[in-house]
């Protein structure tokens, strides 16, 4: 009897386990069929080390002391430019597309960081950037968005799921672009004319039925990112394959080709907004570069060139008269000659008279 009750909740449990199992098999399909997989390629290891640098408490104190303060500048213009990989400026950017011998190109660098949860990135707003949490950048959906090939690994516990993309799914080579918002400034304080970078974005570009599509990915606040390209070192010039450059020092140096798309203005235009041809944004693209240049021209004291030419020629003047007054003296000189040796009268010889 005792057997027969064993069996039968036996049989009770087990009909109530296969519709939670079946359940959970149906949901493990359908998030399959929404979520892309690794396209290609083994899958690599989740506890491997990164590549990337270590962000040490000495680097990040380094970090601080670094960050250009602009909250007291007295005048201050942002700009925005776009700065075209496909230029040989721009190429140590874009070069390596595959990471090779532990070099990688700067977006495989971000993306990665982004991967480890290293590095938040922020939504892309056309119009002022908001860097707060209200915009920040979901993973998940970044990867669905721009169709990006992953494998999702569920969290242990509370922890949250991991998302492992293969380095050849990463979309290195069709980043060809970058969007670089960047503030001069003024520091009155300090009399600094200087420029800060302050954010870049990621242009993807993808070639379809219509031909070549351009998408703004997200934005990334430079000071976040700086801790890592600061010791990653690249390659600037064909000419010298030495890596004596950081990206960092690439941003700083400001060794990059950028056209002016943007500057902050109170109706939010870009520059295409009020110059429909490319003759005139080339000229308000100058027009703007010469104002910062005219700008930081006129901060500083400029010697009075009127006087120093009016100074000039009274010098020359006075070398002139100098010049006619002693070639006059040189004139008026009597010239002494020496005196003529006196002339000897021979003497007559008289001879006696016998």
């Amino acid at each position: 009897m005792k057997s027969f009750h064993y069996i039968v909740s036996l049989a009770l449990a087990f009909w109530a386990i296969m519709p939670m199992t079946a359940q959970n098999n149906s949901e493990n399909q359908e998030n399959r069929r929404r979520s892309p997989v690794a396209s290609r390629g083994e899958r690599p290891n989740v506890e491997a080390e990164s590549n990337l640098p270590k962000l040490t408490v000495r680097a990040q104190d380094l970090n601080e002391r670094m960050d250009q303060d602009i909250s007291k500048a007295r005048w201050m213009r942002v700009i925005y430019r776009q700065i075209n990989l496909m230029e040989e400026a721009n190429a140590p950017l874009y070069y390596p597309t595959q990471p090779i011998n532990g070099q990688m190109n700067l977006f495989s660098m971000i993306f990665q960081l982004i991967c480890e949860d290293k590095l938040t990135v922020y939504e892309y707003l056309d119009g002022y950037e908001d860097f707060s949490d209200t915009h920040k950048v979901n993973l998940k959906d970044m990867l669905d968005r721009f169709h990006i090939f992953y494998e999702e690994i569920p969290g242990k516990g509370n922890l949250p799921a991991s998302f492992v993309v293969n380095e050849s799914d990463i979309p290195s080579a069709e980043v060809r672009s970058y969007y670089i918002k960047e503030a001069w400034y003024f520091d009155q304080q300090n009399s600094v004319f200087d420029v800060k970078t302050l954010a870049i974005c990621p242009i993807l570009t993808e070639n379809g039925d219509i031909g070549e599509t351009t998408m703004a990915m997200f934005w990334v606040p430079y000071e976040a990112l700086r801790p890592y390209i600061s010791n990653t070192f690249i390659m600037t010039s064909n000419t010298n394959n030495v890596m004596t450059f950081t990206y960092d020092d690439y941003f700083r140096r400001r060794m990059f080709n950028g056209e002016i798309i943007k500057t902050q203005n109170l109706l939010n235009q870009p520059l295409q907004a009020y110059c429909p041809t490319p003759d005139s944004l080339k000229k308000e693209q100058e027009r703007i570069e010469n104002q910062l240049v005219s700008f930081e021209n006129s901060l500083w004291l400029q010697p009075d060139t009127t006087m120093q030419v009016v100074s000039n020629s009274k010098e020359v003047k006075n070398t002139d008269k100098s010049s006619a007054r002693a070639s006059k003296a040189k004139q008026k000189e009597v010239k002494v000659k020496a005196p003529k040796a006196a002339k000897t009268v021979p003497t007559r010889s008289v001879r006696r008279r016998r």
